[in-house]
Formats: structure tokens, sequence, C-alpha cells
């Protein structure tokens, strides 16, 4: 799935070529995505200008003249900047031209993607509104996780994957984390100490960061705008590293089982 750093780095990519120009058309190819695409969206898009792209946690926000996009790429989407006569692929969903000859093409093999239109404040919108502070917000310190933490025996590992209480750190990247801040991944989130939640918020920022930078980290279908892969893939420490040495220690990378997501870490670097 499409991570905080994947949907930055899709960010970015799409802020260069869109922002100052005017939708011509919305081409819905498959309603069919994690709820349907509504039927007076091209209607209602046509004319307006794009006035800038932002984000909350794995959404995209297109700020539009009389409303907002919401954009999700679910578990398997892509955003493509094409030429707007290039072929259709087989899950191809829809696609978002602009002025001058720009077009901007969604594909969702697995159709858990998302679009919605809103001409409110779409921080109030249903599926943003609840949305936990997010690594890079001023709200997510080490006094934040010490709060949150006292009173929960979960391990600290799912606490950084539930999202009504820390928003876009997905599997990959909270194992990553806590790698990085040397702390065991079952370890029960209220015996962390005040320092040991002050190392993990900089450890999450700092992975996250990395991550952005490398433009994200492709396992299986995620692709930039430009369809280059993630190149943090290469720079993960114990991600899929069942069994490899541990790049700090040398020690064999572990997997465990948390939630029905797998967990890798190094019984000797993280206790």
């Amino acid at each position: 799935m499409p991570e905080l750093p994947e949907v930055e780095t899709t960010r970015r990519g799409i802020e260069r070529a869109l922002s100052g120009h005017r939708i011509t058309a919305l081409r819905i190819y498959d309603r069919r995505l994690r709820w349907p695409i509504e039927e007076q969206l091209p209607v209602l898009l046509a004319g307006q200008r794009v006035l800038g792209i932002g984000r909350r946690a794995k959404y995209l926000l297109l700020t539009l003249e009389r409303g907002s996009l919401i954009l999700h790429l679910g578990m398997s989407g892509s955003l493509r900047l094409l030429p707007i006569d290039t072929p259709r692929l087989k899950h191809d969903h829809f696609d978002l031209v602009l002025e001058p000859g720009l077009n901007l093409r969604f594909n969702d093999p697995r159709r858990f993607g998302s679009l919605h239109y809103t001409s409110e404040d779409p921080g109030s919108h249903p599926l943003l509104r609840s949305l936990a502070p997010e690594p890079f917000d001023a709200a997510f310190s080490a006094a934040y996780l010490w709060r949150i933490t006292r009173a929960r025996r979960a391990a600290i590992k799912q606490i950084l994957m539930n999202g009504r209480l820390v928003t876009g750190v997905g599997n990959i990247y909270a194992s990553e984390a806590l790698f990085r801040a040397r702390i065991h991944p079952r370890r029960v989130s209220r015996r962390l100490t005040l320092k040991e939640c002050a190392r993990l918020a900089r450890s999450v920022r700092a992975t996250l960061t990395g991550a952005i930078r490398a433009g994200g980290t492709t396992l299986r279908n995620y692709v930039s705008t430009e369809g280059n892969p993630g190149a943090f893939r290469q720079r993960l420490y114990v991600y899929e590293r069942d069994g490899r040495p541990c790049r700090a220690c040398g020690t064999a990378i572990r997997q465990i089982t948390q939630g029905q997501r797998s967990s890798y870490f190094c019984p000797q670097c993280q206790h």
C-alpha cells in the first residue's frame, strides 16, 4: 500500500505540473473504486483551475477554485502524468485533463482508491475530520507519545499503526523507525520512558524524511508520477530482511506477526 512517503512523493510530482492550470475534462472509464465516483463530477470540475496540491495523511488534496478533490491511492493505486493520446491500460480508471495538454491518469488494479469532491473545507470531510496528528505535525512530539501510551497495554508497533492515534506511519516505516530508535516492536507501549518516546518521535520523522527524499518505497505496484519505482527499498534496515544480517551488528533479522501484519527487527539492537 502506498504510505505517507509515497503519497508525498506523488504530491510533489503533480504539484509542479498541475498547479495553476485549468481542468478541461474528467474522463471516467470505470466508476467502481472503493466508493463509486460521482456521475456529476466531470460537470463540477470542468473549467476550474487547480490552485494547489496538498496532503493530509495518505490523502491528496487538489484545491480548486470552487472546492477540493480528495484522492486516495488505495492499496495499489498510482498517478501518472501522460500524453493525452497514451493508450489506456486495463486498470486505468480516470483521466484528469488540464490545459495545455496535461493528463493525469489514475491506475488501480485492486480498486481500493477513491475520488471525492467537496465544496466545503476538506478538513471537515468525513474521511479527514477525525484523523490523528501525523509525524510532521508539531503536535506529534515526545510529550504526545508519552501521553497516548500511558494507559495502553498494546505493543508500541500497534500504537504507531493505529490511525486514531498516529496518522501516516504504515507498516514498512513503523518497523524501520523502531529499529532506528532501538525499540523492540513488542515493547508494551506504557513501559516506554519519556526519553524513549522522544527518540521514537525523532526516528519516525527521520525515517519518513529519508523515504520521501528517496522517492518512497516500491515493493510491488507503486511508481512515481514519472513512472519510477521508489528507491528507499535499497535503504531498508529490517523490513523484509528476515534472516539477513543486521546492517548495524550482523545479527540475523527476525520476522514476527503483529495484528496480522509482518514486523521485522534485530534481536540484538532492539530491546
